[in-house]
């Protein structure tokens, strides 16, 4: 096992980091319906992440960096062919005008990259989206608009209460072309067939 990473405040990492959080089909709350998560950080303060799997309706990256002011429209022709690759997801609930990198590590902007697990960090700075609009980006990338956030202790019950399953996460689940698949993959990847997840709490 490798050494559990101490943060800034000298804090262990929190169980979950870097970890995927799967809806149950009993979750109840429509937000989190069949999502996946990827948990940036999670302790005794609480817990944030970034849903992986809902694309956000009607908004590529090509639009959005010029609706940020990124880059002017004419430039839109000459944007690398990787930066129109850059999925646009919901996020979360919290924050949902505001964007959320999630990408690859060999990207890092000091001051402003957080290194979450496994060669996987996250930027929440327009500077990351000049990069990627220049070239210089991840070679890795996803958009979140907003996060899901949990207050303390929140996330454990709601794990206790049936509401969640976990897995490791893997840069498939998180940069894959197959946003709608990766539910399916996920809960497969526990040993799960998605078909024989009922809705109904309890078990037979």
């Amino acid at each position: 096992m490798p050494p559990r990473r101490a943060s800034a405040k000298g804090q262990k990492r929190g169980y979950l980091d870097g970890q995927m959080l799967i809806a149950m089909p009993t979750m109840g709350d429509e937000r989190f319906e069949r999502s996946v998560i990827y948990v940036c950080a999670h302790s005794s303060e609480g817990a944030m992440g970034i849903i992986v799997n809902h694309p956000a309706a009607h908004i590529s990256f090509p639009d959005l960096l010029v609706k940020l002011d990124v880059i002017p429209s004419d430039d839109l022709i000459r944007l690398p062919s990787r930066a129109g690759e850059v999925k646009v997801l919901r996020g979360g609930p919290v924050e949902t005008e505001r964007g959320f990198v999630l990408h690859s590590a060999d990207f890092f902007l000091e001051n402003s990259t957080l290194p979450i697990d496994d060669g996987i960090c996250l930027t929440a700075t327009l500077d990351i989206l000049k990069a990627i609009a220049r070239g210089d980006g991840p070679d890795s990338a996803i958009l979140a608009l907003g996060y899901a956030g949990w207050a303390p202790g929140q996330l454990e019950t709601e794990i206790n209460q049936n509401g969640w399953l976990h897995c490791s996460a893997d840069a498939e689940l998180i940069f894959g072309k197959d946003t709608e698949g990766k539910y399916g993959k996920a809960l497969r990847k526990i040993g799960i067939d998605p078909g024989m997840l009922s809705s109904e709490a309890g078990h037979a």
